[in-house]
């Protein structure tokens, strides 16, 4: 077994592929590795804003020999008179065998020629070597560039090669117009602590040389030293430090050898936000901001960066971040006080400037249609006057502070500074928490709004916002959805569920496409409510799967594919989050195993018949007097007992009643299908076979008030 090792170094990569080309290297590899029989006990990859790595151990040292059967033409076509055709000889030859070689097997399909080849395994190191140049050059991303005068792309230049076996050095070069990168032995170590060259003699020294050098090549390594730094650097200055994880997962790739240094700056910057303070910190500086230690709702004057450096030159590094993070927050400070010299509702009108969406006019529109569509909310909801107002409030200024100085040099705090700007105007405190949280959530797993008026007046947004595109064709396609339209969709179902708000999506789907429709020109309403509700049916079966953690059979069973199903679900979506909760409860308990085989025969042979999936009173759909067994009268009755537990589930949405009802009837309808006095359901007599396929669509219907059983998979 040997140890293999390509390090790739270049020029300072962004942070961002660093971590891209590790993880499709790891998607690669290994896959490829096994494919050529050469599967290493196991694999390291590492990287660093000037280096990518691998590090294969155990590694065999060449393919092992093997034979492969390879099927030739039928044995009609390889041999004429028991002479050998062209067909049987080419075919030989192109598996480097003799036409003596060649075998005459049965198969299904005829007598073919067969032929097993041994095939003598190659040296990994020829192997590697031939496959280094598309691992490397075959990865992918963002702006990748193109230096010298050739046409190799890469996101920075590639300026050395190293490929050691063990200690054995693999020639490889890449070749770059007139420039020629060769495989080599020699590294380079920390740019400012080790700037000489550094010499590999063993693959397995790899991790240790180069630390030696302080460069740790380990992503995982240096997290840990940055996590561990940093809390020490705060708890120096009692405080903690606020950690951004995709701030550290940046921060990561961007440093060879970390040091956390803690930074200062003016108190009186603590005047403005926290929050815009923090983004001047993340965004431009790449800086941790610092609580003070156990809270969690204000900043110290001091910030933690992590440096690159010389740690020795700590000091001057901290005074020099701390210039630059003044500048900023001084910037800040004006864009603040500016905007603070206007009220909120002054801003309105500059939302004419900025467009929604070139087809559907500015923002300032949108605005008017955020109120409209939290009208509709609000009237669907019964709220009061007073609340109404707010909601009405709310909508009408959430969208204010993006024409602000603040907002458009930090549009991450669109909302944020709303909610600030709001109190400073005199707003009411509702009003102004809506126009922050109306944004919430902004990505899966984030919070959701917490106050009634953020609730309705995000949902507002962002039905506006997939009413209008979708009106406008631009449904989402594949992995392409530029307006997040699948993340709207979800948030309003979200929303809606945290909330416990009975809300007809259809009907309000209804509502504002026929407003919109008066708006806008040429929108096909029927056409645009049929794709809205389908997309959110998908959204609805989605979220039970992913967040709820529902079964995939027990969503269909609830949301289903039919008209009927989607209609219902729509109409009151946490009804159907519930049913498809208890569903899996029951599922998980075992009482939908002992009803499951009964009701899931007679809803799939229901289907033979004509009943509507509506009717539940036996008495209106079966005539006892075509009854030929008391398994049938028995049937009947057990439908009978059952309608008032149904129909009390059914008003009162408890459906524990309407499962016992089902177990109870279970055995009854059992005996109906195979007792000793069981019926052919499909009986020559037609009106005999229609009377017992409507007690069968009666259970069905009994059933449906829950689920459509017929759709439940055995478990």
């Amino acid at each position: 077994m040997a140890t293999f090792l390509l390090e790739v170094g270049t020029e300072e990569l962004p942070a961002s592929f660093v971590s891209e080309a590790l993880e499709q290297w790891r998607a690669k590899i290994p896959a490829e590795l096994d494919e050529l029989l050469l599967t290493p006990e196991s694999i390291e990859f590492y990287g660093t804003p000037r280096r990518l790595a691998m590090v294969l151990n155990g590694l065999p040292e060449r393919q092992p020999d093997r034979e492969e059967e390879a099927k030739g033409p039928p044995t009609q076509a390889a041999f004429k008179n028991g002479e050998p055709t062209k067909a049987a000889m080419g075919f030989a030859r192109s598996r480097g065998a003799t036409v003596e070689d060649l075998e005459i097997r049965e198969t299904d399909k005829g007598a073919f020629v067969f032929v097993t080849q041994k095939i003598q395994g190659r040296p990994a190191a020829d192997i590697l070597t031939e496959r280094i140049a598309d691992w490397v050059l075959g990865l992918e991303g963002k702006r990748f560039m193109r230096w010298g005068d050739g046409d190799l792309r890469f996101p920075r230049p590639i300026r050395w090669l190293v490929l050691l076996l063990d200690d054995q050095l693999l020639p490889l070069t890449l070749e770059n117009g007139s420039e020629r990168c060769n495989s080599d032995l020699t590294s380079y170590g920390h740019r400012v602590l080790h700037p000489k060259p550094i010499t590999f003699t063993q693959a397995t020294d790899y991790v240790a040389t180069l630390k030696a050098a302080y460069v740790d090549v380990d992503p995982a390594s240096r997290r840990k030293t940055i996590l561990a730094q940093t809390a020490k650097a705060a708890q120096s200055i009692n405080g903690d430090a606020v950690i951004n994880t995709e701030l550290l997962d940046e921060v990561v790739d961007l440093v060879e050898w970390p040091t956390a240094v803690v930074g200062k700056f003016d108190e009186a910057f603590l005047e403005l936000p926290p929050e815009v303070i923090t983004v001047e910190m993340e965004s431009h500086q790449r800086y941790f901001p610092v609580r003070p230690a156990g809270t969690s709702d204000s900043l110290l004057p001091a910030f933690i960066t992590i440096s690159n450096g010389d740690p020795a030159k700590s000091d001057i590094i901290a005074e020099g971040n701390g210039r630059v993070i003044r500048a900023r927050l001084s910037d800040g400070k004006f864009f603040f006080d500016a905007d603070k010299a206007a009220t909120l509702e002054s801003y309105i009108d500059k939302l004419e400037t900025v467009t929604f969406e070139e087809r559907l006019g500015s923002m300032r529109k949108k605005v008017a249609r955020i109120q409209a569509v939290a009208q509709a909310i609000a009237t669907q909801l019964g709220l009061s006057a007073d609340q109404t107002a707010l909601i009405d409030r709310g909508a009408f200024l959430c969208k204010a502070d993006l024409v602000t100085q603040m907002v458009g040099e930090f549009p991450e705090l669109q909302g944020v500074m709303g909610q600030k700007y709001a109190v400073t105007s005199g707003e009411p405190q509702a009003v102004a928490n809506a126009i922050a949280e109306h944004y919430l959530p902004k990505g899966a797993g984030d919070a959701l709004p917490q106050s009634l008026t953020g609730r309705v007046v995000g949902m507002a947004d962002r039905l506006d916002t997939l009413i209008s595109i979708f009106s406008l064709g631009m449904l989402p396609t594949g992995s392409s959805d530029p307006f997040a339209l699948r993340r709207a969709a979800n948030a309003v179902v979200s929303v809606l569920w945290d909330g416990e708000m009975g809300l007809n999506i259809k009907q309000l789907l209804t509502d504002i496409i026929q407003s919109f429709a008066v708006e806008q020109n040429n929108v096909n309403t029927a056409e645009l409510q049929q794709q809205l509700e389908n997309f959110f049916a998908q959204r609805i079966r989605t979220l039970l799967q992913e967040d709820e953690q529902v079964d995939y059979d027990l969503i269909n069973a609830v949301v289903g594919e039919d008209a009927e199903s989607v209609t219902r679900v729509l109409a009151d979506a946490l009804d159907a989050r519930e049913r498809a909760r208890y569903l899996q409860s029951i599922r998980a308990d075992g009482t939908l195993a002992v009803i499951y085989e009964t009701v899931n025969r007679a809803a799939k042979l229901a289907a033979k018949g004509d009943l509507d999936t509506q009717t539940l009173d036996p008495a209106t759909a079966v005539n006892p007097d075509l009854f030929q067994s008391e398994s049938e009268q028995a049937f009947y009755g057990s439908l009978q007992t059952l309608l008032p537990q149904t129909q009390a589930a059914q008003a009162e949405r408890d459906y524990h009643k309407l499962i016992a009802g089902l177990k109870l009837a279970a055995p009854i309808i059992s005996e109906f299908f195979d007792g000793p006095k069981s019926v052919l359901v499909m009986d020559e007599n037609p009106d005999i076979r229609q009377n017992r396929l409507n007690l069968l669509g009666l259970l069905r219907n009994h059933a449906r008030i829950l689920a459509d059983f017929s759709e439940i998979v055995k478990s």
